[in-house]
């Protein structure tokens, strides 16, 4: 008997929330908050600010200061030709949910062997780090697929909303352990140092216990696509050349690719970094020593305004539509790295200026997502989100590489974050133009608005 798969079951979708809800922490605490000045200050203790940690011959030195942007740029190098082969893969069998699975807990245990790194073996600390960011992208792929496999049009930008909600409420509660656990390390007999690997600890190990929830309750769908005895390998490159194909003959389709990969490459560069920013503008540049719990606080607020952005923008963008929500969203974000170029210069500053990030972080990333969700051919999900995780939350390729020659060559953190604004402008000019009603109709689908009257 062949099973039925209902969509917009509560249960699967609950299931699917859970997994915002586990890598959020992860994503939050690790690679955006902690990982960044932590490793930076063990190489500048080691060899000294600006000191090199690595030379590449014609390509350059890699200095204390680029070092995590630097191992950024190159993990998600790696991504831009492992995720579109891997979502074309995913299309083909029965097995997305294995898949995803395996590269949540292969990326747990990465980021967990964090906890071990002391002293002069951060360049160990930033395998690692690779590997984490490489595997959080990975199972992304899927993870976004699942959205189109378990929910009609008509609900996608509210159940997106919600899953970003869900991983700022996780990635919040975690920050406030974190935060507590960091600030009263002397008193519990812990050094800083300490107290910040066991918090990359705790946050890991929480992706990897609620990710079982999404497992459990999520269910695989078989393929709609009969692999026809060809190996996997040669599918995901066959296949991956089909899509791009493919995605060619989606005029409006491809537009809001390119868009949304300059846009949300400056949104991520803009998060990868901010930690490092404020620490290096606020503290390091004035002969101060970093304070952690300073930039965990400043991720707390950035948490709780991006939870309520998530939820106020969604409710927007019924009027405005999800198109017109994101542009007034970019322009927000240009305004966002203006201030911080031209007139950051206190906590208070900082402070306010996270309430604006996050206000207008969850909802740009979450109307994307089910915006492009319906902008792609049926069965063809994981290879087109493929595409479009290598700009995705956790990546940024030509922002962060951007990022890191600016520093490199300026030694400023001020200069680098100006920069950014051409992928917001870029990006914005690009929507514009983009006809999303004529990208759904051409893809075969129908807009949110026929979805729910019918």
């Amino acid at each position: 008997m062949e099973t039925t798969y209902l969509k917009n079951d509560r249960r699967e979708i609950f299931g699917w929330l859970a997994y915002d809800w586990a890598n959020s922490a992860f994503y939050t605490t690790v690679v955006t908050v902690l990982a960044g000045p932590y490793l930076t200050a063990l190489a500048q203790d080691d060899v000294g600010k600006a000191g090199v940690v690595l030379t590449l011959g014609p390509f350059g030195s890699v200095t204390s200061d680029n070092l995590f942007t630097s191992t950024l740029g190159a993990s998600i190098f790696l991504q831009i030709f492992l995720l579109p082969i891997l979502g074309s893969i995913a299309d083909f069998t029965p097995f997305k949910k294995k898949m995803m699975a395996f590269f949540c807990y292969f990326g747990v245990v990465a980021s967990s062997l964090l906890f071990f790194i002391t002293g002069t073996n951060y360049l160990l600390g930033c395998v690692l780090l690779l590997v984490s960011n490489i595997c959080f992208a990975a199972s992304n792929v899927f993870y976004n697929s699942f959205l189109v496999d378990i929910t009609t049009e008509d609900k996608r930008d509210k159940i997106s909303s919600y899953g970003y909600a869900a991983g700022y409420v996780a990635g919040l509660v975690m920050l406030f352990v974190n935060l507590a656990l960091i600030n009263f390390a002397p008193s519990l007999g812990m050094e800083k140092g300490t107290a910040v690997r066991v918090s990359m600890l705790a946050a890991s190990l929480w992706w990897g216990i609620f990710a079982a929830i999404t497992f459990y309750l999520v269910r695989s769908r078989p393929p709609e696509q009969d692999a026809k005895g060809r190996g996997l390998i040669k599918i995901g490159f066959v296949e991956l050349w089909r899509t791009m194909r493919e995605l060619a003959g989606l005029k409006y389709t491809l537009l809001f690719l390119c868009g949304y990969l300059l846009y949300n490459d400056g949104i991520q560069t803009v998060i990868l970094n901010s930690s490092i920013f404020l620490s290096q503008e606020l503290y390091i540049s004035k002969g101060l020593e970093s304070d952690p719990t300073f930039l965990l606080g400043i991720f707390v607020i950035a948490q709780v305004s991006a939870l309520i952005g998530a939820i106020v923008f969604e409710r927007i963008s019924r009027v405005l539509g999800a198109k017109r929500t994101i542009m007034v969203c970019l322009v927000i974000w240009s305004g966002i790295v203006i201030f911080a170029y031209g007139f950051l210069e206190t906590a208070l500053q900082a402070q306010i200026m996270s309430v604006f990030i996050g206000l207008v972080l969850g909802s740009t990333q979450a109307l994307s997502r089910s915006l492009f969700s319906q902008m792609i051919p049926k069965s063809r999900e994981s290879a087109f989100f493929g595409l479009y995780e290598i700009s995705e939350k956790g990546t940024s390729w030509i922002g962060n590489l951007v990022f890191a020659v600016v520093v490199g060559t300026t030694g400023s953190y001020r200069q680098a974050i100006l920069a950014l604004i051409a992928f917001f402008v870029a990006g914005l000019v690009i929507l514009f133009l983009t006809n999303t009603a004529k990208a759904i109709h051409a893809a075969g689908n129908r807009t949110a608005e026929e979805a729910a009257s019918q």
